[in-house]
């Protein structure tokens, strides 16, 4: 189980996490909270993309600050935006690459590229130049990417906002078929609904913890008041 102890981060002085505190034992997990609020910098703590300036993030016996690639080889992440995360020149290539370190054979390694595209219907791109998948591809060769490495706990920050509406549809779908545990950082409140968990993030602190309807309508409410402060 992912947790968080205690846990503080500034940039330049400025605090974007500020003693937070959880422990991340749900299936289904859901972030919230307004652009600025502290949401990517937690999603990057928990597999030591980012190391706090204090607290601890751990998984089991392991410590981001001093295991890093333990941990990130058993919690996967996929960024907003695919095309950060696709560097190789082929599709097959891109998934492939997660799978170097295993030393599965060459055969064996070709089967489960082959079977991770046609799950993620890109078998027809094959040996195509990843970046010329259109917006809803890329992201799903993101997922296969990470997902080829089998992560026990996938996190997302924020995978559909460069998506359309089909798209983002279509990225939330392979989300809920997936064994994996999933944390996912979004602004898509209506896809919330089957989760678990959601919390909400401002100001750098957990402001709301429970049920999505009750997270929805708690984060709904706090950026109504800010509205009214803002007039």
């Amino acid at each position: 189980m992912l947790r968080l102890e205690g846990v503080s981060h500034a940039y330049e002085a400025r605090p974007v996490l500020r003693d937070v505190t959880l422990d991340l034992a749900e299936h289904r997990i859901g972030v919230i909270g307004a652009n600025g609020s502290g949401k990517s910098t937690l999603a990057r703590t928990l597999n030591g993309l980012v190391v706090p300036d204090a607290g601890r993030v751990t998984l089991g016996e392991w410590d981001t600050r001093r295991h890093a690639k333990h941990i990130r080889r058993r919690v996967g992440f996929v960024f907003s935006d695919a095309a950060n995360q696709i560097i190789m020149p082929t599709v097959a290539e891109d998934v492939e690459i997660g799978l170097r370190s295993r030393r599965l054979g060459r055969e064996e390694t070709a089967r489960r590229v082959d079977a991770l595209l046609e799950r993620y219907g890109l078998a027809g791109h094959r040996d195509h130049p990843g970046h010329l998948l259109s917006g809803g591809q890329k992201q799903l060769l993101a997922l296969a990417s990470v997902l080829a490495t089998e992560p026990e706990i996938l996190v997302c920050d924020e995978p559909t906002t460069l998506l359309d509406l089909r798209n983002t549809r279509m990225v939330h779908r392979v989300l809920d078929t997936l064994e994996q545990q999933v944390v996912l950082f979004t602004h898509d409140l209506d896809l919330l609904g089957a989760f678990d968990r959601v919390l909400v993030v401002d100001d750098g602190r957990i402001v709301f913890d429970g049920l999505p309807a009750d997270a929805v309508d708690h984060y709904t409410g706090l950026m109504d008041d800010r509205l009214m402060d803002d007039r």
